[in-house]
């Protein structure tokens, strides 16, 4: 079975963790493939955006915990193989010139949620259960959840959520800012995404490209009279469809 399954049509490319018979937990050669695709996907000018969801009941479980059991660790790491390939899949899905979207129903807990956090955005349903178990089963982090989960929701509650490792719904964290919305159910959110995806994918893909860009300047957190300079010195020369989108215009 492949790990990660591929589609992708008019302009939307569509991941899918595909290990539905363990709640698509993590291990490595899943997120090698998960790396290889995004990768492949931001060099690709068909590509408009990515859409990362999971198969079957839940979007991920997080780290394999049976795989972990086998595991020697130090220092609360898990290291090896498994810290490199997620270390890759992050950087790749923060990296990658085109959106990418995280898709969450049922699941998602611990490395998923640091997944979904290196993503644009992050959509779900208000049932969904989401957490952070790194301090309940001995283990630090290194996927980057001290860094964003504290940038989304205020480093008061992170540290709430990281210190107790309680669960909270998908209606919370779209009412604490981590995900956009949630929505009612998975048809809602099946919905909601299709049609944000294809908003998107209707775009110049070099004007999204050099806003990626520049949005992640705005996380650099320059001065504001900085970021505003460069912001006007950054050239981009992937956007060359002005004038053909302009010409378009009123037909």
């Amino acid at each position: 079975m492949d790990e990660v399954l591929v589609e992708q049509s008019d302009g939307v490319l569509r991941l899918i963790l595909n290990r539905p018979e363990a709640l698509n937990a993590l291990n490595p050669p899943l997120l090698t493939k998960l790396t290889a695709a995004i990768r492949k996907a931001s060099d690709d000018r068909g590509v408009g955006v990515i859409v990362l969801s999971g198969a079957g009941r839940a979007f991920s479980a997080g780290v394999d915990l049976k795989l972990l059991k086998s595991m020697t660790f130090e220092a609360g790491r898990l290291g090896g193989a498994f810290d490199g390939e997620a270390a890759e899949a992050a950087r790749a899905i923060r990296r990658c010139a085109k959106p990418v979207i995280a898709k969450v129903h049922g699941a998602c807990f611990t490395g998923a949620l640091e997944l979904t956090l290196h993503c644009d955005f992050i959509f779900t349903t208000a049932d969904a259960k989401f957490g952070d178990t790194h301090a309940k089963w001995g283990l630090r982090p290194t996927w980057g959840m001290s860094q964003n989960l504290a940038r989304a929701i205020g480093v008061r509650r992170a540290r709430e959520l990281s210190f107790t490792a309680r669960s909270f719904s998908g209606a919370d964290a779209a009412r604490w800012g981590l995900a956009n919305e949630a929505l009612a159910d998975k048809p809602a959110l099946d919905a909601h995404v299709a049609a944000r995806a294809g908003e998107i994918a209707a775009g110049s893909r070099g004007a999204i490209s050099a806003y990626k860009k520049l949005y992640m300047l705005h996380e650099e957190n320059r001065p504001l009279e900085e970021a505003l300079a460069t912001e006007v010195e950054l050239d981009f020369p992937e956007i060359d469809d002005t004038r053909e989108r302009l010409e378009g215009f009123g037909r």
